[in-house]
């Protein structure tokens, strides 16, 4: 195909009607095809189209049995026109009855224990960054970003249009994407990267259309720099790209613990938002009145720790290309790093909403550099005691080498929040990706806060691979006393820490029933700036694999702590200064999901701080009841005998959920915390009636259950919002 805009890697395109063309390497480049007039999107696959372009097929597997043909066949074909790009698949299945389909709810986690079919389209050819579209034979979709081929980001959320259907042989599916939800290069003429996988999960199978070395585990279908080339693709002249999406909302609220309380206070507002293409790649968001009422309630956590938890960001405004502002590797809060740009120190002081006057966002690529500028202005609040703040973000990054980036990041707030005057950190940060699965993530930061000078730096250095059957990692870490980003969040400060981890995950052929064998150590070592050890530990598992995605495991931690400052653990209970040495054995089952009750089920048992602690979870919960409906159990009990008193700290929640359709979903989330004394009900509805526009019916309970008979009422919200997108 003469004239491509950029060099490919993969054999010449295909010549029609070839829809696919294949090198010795296994390289594959496939050709999308232009129609004359639009697709139905009804899933049937019926037009004359599909009789007449041959498909591109040949699945081959990655797993279990890397190398051989898929054992169910499955056939794709990319088409497009002036406004769409459509993503068609027909997915043979030899057990209809026995697929795993139980969920249709949209970005639901669950859907990626489905059966589903992955199209991931590299838009700039980069060969690293992608737009992720998951489809379910029940309709269930996912929508995600992806980042240097490791971070997801789940919560982008374009307007596209799906339909599935069913044959006697298996199930199909019918896209259309728009180009106005995608960025891409300028020009008409286009190459993308186009990865495609599918998942049986019922039998864990895995296949894409080119050979795929069952090394790159579970991360394989987000590696974008072995993806085939897709050619053929001509986009539509740029346009102004502009969406308008207004809101209304109205509510009533009581708050008995405020003073003076507030008894139905009824309130009703509205807003905008606003997008609009800068360039092809480059989008610029808009806010006015900012309003979070459709976030979705945290899911509560049990800590008997004497740090802070991470609860993530669940708002839409600031989750679209989040990937674009991760720094130094780290996507969330699942260790000691710092998460250097946390948005929910927006808007958000501790569980309090500040109200946001309105402020604008630019972000996307322009050639090897990635862009991201925040600036919000929060109003002045006084129950939460927060003076009107300016928060001011800037992210740039650098593609370099093949699949490795260098940027920078700037934050700051006009007014900080632990002192007098303003706040800033400021830092560079590196990813080098080297072979199939090593990656070196580095960063270094620095903080300016008044009154908090000296020991104010914190840095990284983390090897990581992580292959098939061997793992390795290895990481040093620092975070000054004085390191304080207040866009950010940090678990802990005034640590140096040293950690390292070893894994053997061999595959079996002697026992058909298991998947692989996994055990692991590890090993870490935490001290102060002054050199007193904090913490000392070594965690050991060893595990099963079950070929049908159940997995028994046993975990044995030996733990040392020294505990600096007294800390309350319990109502009534403090664990004082002193250095402890606990251990502690945990089992535990993953129940998979082709059975209607899966989850993990643990119980662990050992020493803390100079006493004994015993628990028993159920985690990640799931009751299929019917097909459209499901319950979501959630149960952690504690039993701690400690020398200063004993207690128990218990939670226990569940999420109920139907799902009429993909687009529309009731949900009630109800948990009760121990430690808290409360019971919560968030009850949300939710319906995406036209493609971007949605109506949310909410109501939030929060009860106190110390008092004797039904609890009390702390706290009520009952909220409707209707939002209308009008695209240009």
């Amino acid at each position: 195909m003469p004239g491509l805009p950029v060099p490919i890697y993969g054999p010449p395109p295909p010549i029609a009607p070839a829809t696919s063309a294949r090198d010795a390497a296994g390289r594959l480049t496939i050709r999308a095809v232009r129609l004359t007039s639009p697709l139905k999107i009804d899933g049937k696959l019926d037009e004359a189209v599909y009789a007449n372009v041959p498909p591109v097929a040949g699945f081959i597997q990655m797993d279990p049995q890397a190398g051989a043909p898929a054992t169910q066949d499955t056939e794709i074909w990319v088409f497009f026109d002036d406004n769409n790009v459509y993503a068609v698949v027909r997915a043979h299945e030899s057990n209809l009855a026995g697929m795993i389909a139980n969920e249709m709810r949209r970005d639901a986690v669950v859907l990626t224990q489905n059966e589903y079919v992955n199209f991931v389209f590299d838009t700039f050819y980069d060969r690293r960054n992608a737009q992720l579209f998951v489809i379910t034979p029940t309709g269930g979709r996912m929508d995600g970003q992806l980042t240097s081929e490791r971070q997801y980001n789940g919560d982008w959320n374009p307007v596209w249009t799906l339909r599935t259907g069913r044959f006697d042989g298996g199930w199909t599916a019918e896209a259309a994407i728009p180009f106005k939800s995608l960025r891409y290069r300028p020009g008409k003429e286009q190459v993308w990267g186009l990865h495609v996988s599918r998942y049986n999960r019922w039998k864990n199978e895995v296949s894409f259309p080119i050979p795929m070395d069952r090394a790159r585990g579970t991360s394989g279908a987000f590696q974008m720099s072995v993806a085939p080339t897709l050619v053929g693709i001509e986009a539509p002249p740029a346009g102004h790209n502009i969406e308008i999406k207004p809101y209304a909302i109205g509510g009533v609220s009581s708050d008995l613990t405020a003073s003076p309380r507030i008894i139905n206070d009824g309130t009703a507002s509205a807003g905008v938002d606003a997008k609009l293409g800068v360039t092809q790649g480059i989008a610029a968001d808009l806010t006015y009145n900012t309003d979070f009422a459709q976030v979705e309630a945290d899911e509560q956590q049990l800590n008997l720790t004497r740090f802070n938890l991470f609860f993530p960001e669940k708002r839409d405004f600031f989750l679209e290309n989040q990937g674009t502002f991760q720094f130094g590797g780290i996507a969330a809060a699942s260790g000691d790093a710092p998460v250097l740009f946390y948005s929910r120190r927006i808007g958000l002081n501790g569980s309090r909403v500040v109200p946001i006057h309105g402020g604008g966002r630019v972000s996307g690529r322009t050639g090897r550099y990635s862009l991201g500028v925040v600036d919000m202005q929060s109003k002045e609040d006084d129950a939460s005691h927060s003076p009107s703040t300016n928060f001011s973000v800037v992210r740039v990054r650098r593609d370099i080498l093949r699949r490795s980036s260098i940027g920078a990041l700037y934050q700051g707030r006009s007014h900080a929040q632990a002192g007098p005057g303003s706040n800033q950190m400021y830092g560079a940060d590196g990813v080098f990706a080297f072979y199939q699965n090593l990656v070196v993530n580095t960063y270094w930061a620095r903080t300016d806060s008044q009154g908090r000078s000296g020991d104010d730096t914190s840095y990284r250095a983390q090897l990581d691979y992580a292959g098939d059957r061997y793992g390795v990692q290895a990481e040093r870490l620092g975070v000054g006393r004085n390191f304080n980003p207040e866009i950010g969040f940090v678990r802990r400060t005034d640590i140096e820490k040293a950690y390292g981890l070893v894994r053997f995950s061999p595959r079996t052929k002697r026992f058909t029933s298991v998947r692989k064998f996994f055990t692991a150590l590890s090993s870490q070592y935490i001290q102060n700036a002054a050199g007193r050890r904090e913490l000392q530990s070594v965690n050991t598992e060893a595990a099963i694999e079950y070929q049908n995605s159940d997995r028994l495991a046993v975990n044995y931690d030996r733990t040392y702590e020294y505990i600096p400052v007294p800390f309350r653990i319990a109502p009534g209970v403090t664990v004082p200064v002193g250095g402890y040495d606990y251990d502690n054995v945990k089992l535990s089952f993953n129940i998979g999901q082709q059975r209607r009750l899966n989850g993990i089920a643990s119980v662990e048992h050992g020493t803390l701080y100079a006493g004994h602690k015993t628990a028993v979870g159920f985690s990640r919960g799931r009751i299929k009841l019917a097909t459209r409906f499901s319950v979501e159990p959630t149960v952690t009990l504690n039993h701690v005998e400690l020398p200063q008193g004993t207690f128990n700290t218990n939670l226990i929640g569940s999420r109920a959920t139907f799902t009429p359709t993909p687009l529309m979903f009731l949900s009630a989330l109800v948990q009760y915390n121990s430690t808290a004394r409360s019971l919560a009900a968030n009850v949300r509805f939710r319906w995406e009636y036209s493609p971007g526009s949605e109506m949310f019916v909410v109501y939030n309970d929060q009860r106190d259950t110390r008092g004797a008979g039904f609890p009390d009422m702390t706290n009520r919200a009952f909220i409707v919002k209707v939002n209308r997108l009008f695209r240009f």
